[in-house]
């Protein structure tokens, strides 16, 4: 028989898992060894919430679950804003840590909490792992993590018994995805759509974790049904598109040219929409009346209604309902107003002729390499990039939408580039680079090559915008300006500062081959944000 570790380490590897990020400590170290000893490449991070998006950036490129791996008390409790940020952005990840056994614990309290209580709220479950029953709680954290919605599961494995044999047992599959399960609902949405003069598609995350771009580009090319997206969903449907409207929810702007559509619609199709992503201008913006809610998860919220749900595989349900239309709907929109929303948009987030944070964007968009994955940080810059920035395709632009934290662009982009192939550009302001500024020396561990663009504006912007529009002073927003370039240099990489579009594009020529990573700093001016989202 194999040890307890040795059996999670065992159906981790089953499962797809190849990478590990985190933190060891003695409590997991005969964990550590038997990830090793599965081929699980571990990764060593400066901070555990680093690791733990790192772990989101191993899903993103490989579809298993991302493993972070923490010792007891500080080490997990330092993970505790990586695992409630998977839990609302619906990312699989198993949080592995050592815990005190039960009878140790009940004499001493050095470094002791108790980490299922910890856990509890910021994941889909917290497991102990019982003595005996490893092959039992890897299973059920595994099920658990992948099935809808996917998000984090926290399994505790107890010091004494890691190294402890116990019996193996076959891991359960995750459970199958339902959809239309009777002709009635497929019938009564087909009617809805087939009458509707006026039909839009939004789609969210769901639809990418199903896969349903397909689906769903193949139902708006047939019937000319326009398509929005949620900015998780970019590139669902690939948004050179005429009728792609591309992603939003964070953007007053952008909201005053799509929401009119939204209330104006006679048929509405949410396919995968988890409104997690939206701010509160989008609660009840269409007919409850006109909506069929395909979603890929029971979620409970108060954002809007629906004459319709149905639960299950987007893509299925999407292509299903496409088939069940008598033919193809003709002439929708007779006004024209999707087209004009998107000439528009087009128009409000373009380019600028002066340097700004309007040119650095289409700057980088336009001297990305072919597959290039980007990241971004929460901030004004992520608001005004995710509506700038144009996806062929779903994973191209990775960010955190629905529980917007700051500091996961640079660990996110380091996962990215471990476990895939693809080039990586990070883009992050200046404050959540500090944030996360230790993990350059993880990046010079790893010896990956990556590209880090700062915004630098010595400056919260977004929240000085707030501060600005409540009226108050500005307090607490603005800091003395750090040299990046030299912090990059120190840490082993490349350093780099411009303040041009032609400086711009040869440092980032320049990055694509570099032997390490490279942090490209943009001075700009924070009112460059002034109106701009």
């Amino acid at each position: 028989m194999a040890s307890h570790a040795e059996i999670i380490a065992r159906h981790l590897a089953g499962a797809g898992c190849r990478y590990a990020f985190g933190m060891p400590g003695g409590e997991v170290l005969v964990l550590l060894e038997a990830l090793r000893s599965e081929g699980i490449e571990f990764h060593l991070v400066k901070h555990e919430n680093c690791g733990g998006f790192m772990a989101e950036g191993s899903w993103h490129v490989t579809g298993a679950p991302g493993i972070l791996l923490t010792t007891v008390g500080p080490g997990l409790a330092n993970a505790v804003n990586s695992a409630a940020n998977a839990l609302q952005e619906q990312v699989p990840m198993i949080v592995l840590s050592g815990c005190i056994d039960a009878g140790e614990a009940a004499q001493f309290t050095h470094q002791l909490i108790d980490q299922q209580a910890l856990m509890a709220p910021i994941t889909k479950a917290s497991i102990r792992v019982a003595p005996g029953a490893a092959a039992q709680a890897v299973g059920k954290a595994l099920a658990l993590a992948m099935s809808d919605p996917m998000g984090p599961v926290h399994l505790d494995l107890p010091v004494g018994i890691a190294g402890a044999e116990a019996p193996d047992h076959v891991v359960p599959p995750v459970p199958a995805r339902a959809g239309w399960t009777d002709t009635t609902s497929l019938a009564r949405a087909a009617l809805m759509l087939q009458k509707a003069e006026r039909p839009l598609i939004l789609a969210g995350m769901g639809a990418v974790q199903h896969g349903a771009g397909e689906a769903i580009s193949a139902l708006a090319r047939e019937s000319g049904i326009p398509v929005l997206t949620t900015y998780k969903a970019k590139g669902v449907m690939d948004e050179r598109d005429p009728l792609c409207l591309g992603g939003h929810g964070l953007s007053p702007l952008s909201d005053s040219y799509v929401l009119p559509l939204l209330k104006a619609s006679d048929c509405v199709i949410l396919a995968g929409y988890d409104p997690i992503e939206m701010r509160n201008g989008w609660i009840r913006p269409f007919a409850a009346e006109n909506a069929i809610d395909l979603i890929h998860a029971q979620i409970d919220h108060g954002m809007h209604g629906a004459a319709l749900r149905v639960v299950g595989d987007v893509a299925q349900m999407v292509s299903t309902l496409n088939g069940a239309l008598e033919q193809p709907l003709k002439g929708v929109w007779p006004g024209g107003e999707p087209g004009k929303a998107r000439a528009d948009l087009n128009m409000a987030f373009g380019d600028r002729d002066v340097w700004g944070v309007h040119q650095v964007i289409a700057t980088l968009q336009a001297n990305l390499p072919e597959r290039a994955i980007a990241t971004m940080d929460s901030g004004a810059h992520r608001i005004l990039m995710t509506q700038m920035w144009e996806c062929r395709r779903p994973g191209l632009l990775l960010q955190s939408a629905a529980f917007c934290t700051m500091g996961v662009a640079v660990p996110l982009a380091a996962g990215v580039a471990v476990a895939g192939e693809a080039p990586v550009l990070a883009v992050v302001g200046d404050a959540g680079f500090d944030m996360t500024a230790g993990e350059l020396a993880t990046l010079r561990n790893m010896g990956r090559q990556l590209t880090i663009v700062v915004l630098a504006d010595d400056s919260l912007a977004l929240i000085g915008r707030k501060q600005a529009a409540m009226q108050l002073p500005g307090h607490g927003v603005d800091f003395p300006a750090t040299d990046i370039a030299a912090v990059a240099r120190a840490y082993g990489g490349h350093g780099a500062e411009v303040s041009s579009r032609a400086g711009l594009e040869t440092a980032l020529a320049e990055s694509w081959q570099a032997d390490s990573f490279t942090v490209i700093v943009c001075r700009i001016d924070k009112t460059g944000y002034d109106g701009a989202f």
